[in-house]
């Protein structure tokens, strides 16, 4: 054989391998995935052979998993190994590549090999490998060797806006593990709720934890606004709390407390005041009673002022006083007694300094400390409060905001408002999360015609558009992109009231998410992505009771050359799923004609507008999607 038609034949069965691969129904998709031939067979019984009480707890929890999908259920063997395991998880300690792990699948055993962490993402990706067939479960023989491309990748979850049950955040926590997410930025604090019990202060959870009423629909929809008359609020016992924490530690979830400062403090002074910029609690200025008052109701800002239940930015912030920041220390210490997370947040966002301009304890601060304005207050203000966490061997982490005045010295930053401030404070040498809003923010709507989508704060952020974000950006050079940590996606819950509505904007996003954290940019693809992994994943996603939104079909339509028509071809983005179209201009739903392959279209006639298709996909379950339509120009 001669060496080009060799390196022809090599060629195609690497390329082979490769679309098996592909097609395994794993996200995020490994980082090396090497095909073998025909599957393994698993069975009621079998065993897991774990040696560590760390490797036992993700077997328990992978264990736990496959009963629910499968019926079935091994048996976790504590020590020795036996010879004739079915699973083998040898745990190793490898501080280079403490999220790495090795799954080696052949015709007798299952191999997973890793850290403690690495063990753990082993057994998600294999628990995604389990298909069912004829009555068994199997799982295809292959070797993979995976490592994340990045160490942060996160979820913040907004539970201030509306209070979040303790059963819903754990089944977030589920979901974050198996796609290999490992933090929970929880925010627990802002101007319309505080959710966390602090001893200390218990107005805290007695006053500021609830509001009398919440606006209805989009924030610029009725003037004045329009309130619900129900009550809303909650909060996290101080055990619950850990009870989370712990929850998600064993699902290698770190989860990082956002308590914020120096604004975003409305709820907080609405039960302490005294902690605002002022002497007297009359008379804080009329920025806050202004805006509320042109929208009809009023919010005193005095002792008996309210939780406000409008959205916005809020004129109320903390005073740069002592009373403040003992207060803050004191939260603080709490919460640090609850989260043994490295990073502690503390906001830095959209702080209104309308107040400090017209106070006289903030001016005097300015002039004591010889600060330039309000700008420098603020960084005066934040680099207190991260002297006190560097005190307690804890990191300062803040939206990009707090580099406004000046940075903290050792903070990292959190970059929202899209790349600038991560790239600012990457060229400074400071540690950088990015979560631009024009790709991680998943409050935005997911259709481009607004009205087929549940109500939004706004903006337009589909699937494709969250897979394509690469967490580095290009305007750094090889040294500054080390301090780009990870990537994060944020939820915040102003028009998100229920679980599945919070469900629905989180997927299917969060798969693009864990993809975009764990995989290089380089070796991405949305295309393999959507069309062969996802749709398994969804269909799980229905099995396991999670209200996702159902995706747009991918269509794609080609010239008939014998008729001169279009042929159109509809593939669904859920397995097993099914798709009523209508070519007439009139409503697609379950009443339409059945999809059941390539369709010709009619022809529109001279003068005609084109022919568009309207369709619905329906899932295994018989959910509808929303109504979708395509041109065919």
């Amino acid at each position: 054989m001669n060496k080009v038609l060799t390196l022809a034949c090599l060629l195609f069965f690497l390329n082979a391998a490769n679309l098996k691969a592909q097609n395994l129904n794993i996200i995020p998709l490994p980082e090396s995935i090497e095909m073998g031939e025909g599957h393994l067979v698993l069975k009621e019984g079998s065993v897991i052979a774990a040696k560590t009480e760390s490797s036992r707890k993700s077997a328990a929890i992978f264990n736990e998993m496959l009963e629910a999908k499968t019926g079935l259920n091994l048996l976790i063997q504590i020590a020795p190994q036996r010879s004739d395991a079915l699973v083998v998880l040898e745990e190793i300690q490898d501080a280079q590549n403490e999220e790495g792990y090795s799954l080696n699948i052949d015709g007798n055993k299952i191999h997973i090999k890793g850290s403690s962490k690495g063990i753990f993402y082993g057994l998600q990706s294999l628990y995604q490998l389990v298909e069912m067939n004829g009555g068994q479960a199997i799982v295809p023989q292959l070797v993979i060797n995976d490592a994340p491309a990045f160490g942060y990748r996160g979820i913040m979850l907004d539970v201030s806006r509306h209070f979040i049950g303790t059963d819903q955040v754990k089944k977030i926590l589920d979901l974050m593990a198996q796609l290999k997410l490992n933090t929970l930025h929880w925010h627990l604090t802002d101007d319309q709720g505080w959710r966390l019990e602090i001893k200390k202060y218990p107005k805290l959870t007695q006053v500021s934890a609830w509001r009398d009423s919440t606006i209805i629909g989009q924030y610029y929809d009725f003037k004045p606004f329009i309130y619900d008359g129900k009550p809303h609020g909650g909060y996290y016992t101080q055990e619950e709390a850990k009870e989370i924490v712990k929850y998600a530690a064993d699902r290698k979830i770190t989860v990082i407390p956002e308590i914020e400062l120096p604004g975003h403090s409305s709820a907080v002074l609405a039960a302490y005041p005294e902690l605002g910029s002022f002497d007297s609690f009359q008379g804080i200025g009329t920025g806050t009673i202004a805006a509320v008052n042109e929208n009809g109701k009023k919010y005193d800002n005095d002792i008996n002022q309210e939780v406000p239940g409008f959205w916005g930015v809020h004129y109320n912030i903390y005073g740069p006083t002592p009373k403040a920041f003992a207060f803050l220390e004191d939260v603080l210490s709490e919460v640090m007694e609850i989260f043994p997370s490295e990073y502690i947040h503390i906001g830095g966002d959209e702080v209104p300094k309308d107040h400090w301009k017209t106070s006289e304890i903030a001016q005097k601060v300015i002039k004591k400390e010889k600060l330039a304005d309000e700008h420098e207050l603020q960084s005066h203000f934040i680099q207190q409060i991260e002297m006190f966490l560097n005190k307690n061997n804890r990191k300062l982490i803040g939206w990009d905001e707090i580099l406004e005045g000046g940075l903290a010295p050792n903070a990292t930053v959190m970059s929202w408002r899209g790349e600038k401030g991560g790239i600012q404070a990457a060229k400074m040498g400071h540690d950088v999360i990015m979560t631009p809003n024009s790709h991680m923010y998943f409050d935005h709507y997911q259709a481009e015609d607004k009205t087929t989508e549940p109500l939004a704060i706004g903006g337009f952020l589909p699937l494709e558009k969250v897979y394509s974000y690469s967490p580095i950006p290009s305007e750094l050079n090889e040294e500054e992109s080390k301090h780009v940590l990870g990537v994060q996606a944020n939820l915040w819950t102003e028009y998100i009231p229920s679980n599945n509505k919070l469900e629905y904007f989180l997927f299917p996003r969060a798969f693009a998410l864990a993809e975009v954290a764990w995989k290089k940019n380089e070796n991405k693809n949305y295309e393999s992505f959507s069309l062969e992994r996802l749709p398994e994943r969804l269909r799980q996603l229905e099995e396991d009771n999670v209200f996702f939104r159902i995706p747009e079909a991918k269509v794609e339509f080609s010239k008939d050359e014998k008729s001169g028509r279009y042929l159109v071809e509809i593939n669904p983005l859920i397995a097993n799923a099914t798709v009523y179209y209508t070519f007439d201009g009139h409503k697609a739903d379950q009443t339409a004609l059945l999809y059941t392959g390539p369709v010709l279209a009619p022809i529109a006639g001279k003068g005609q507008d084109p022919i568009t298709i309207h369709y619905v996909t329906i899932s295994p379950a018989g959910r509808s999607s929303n109504e979708f339509s395509v041109t065919l120009e």
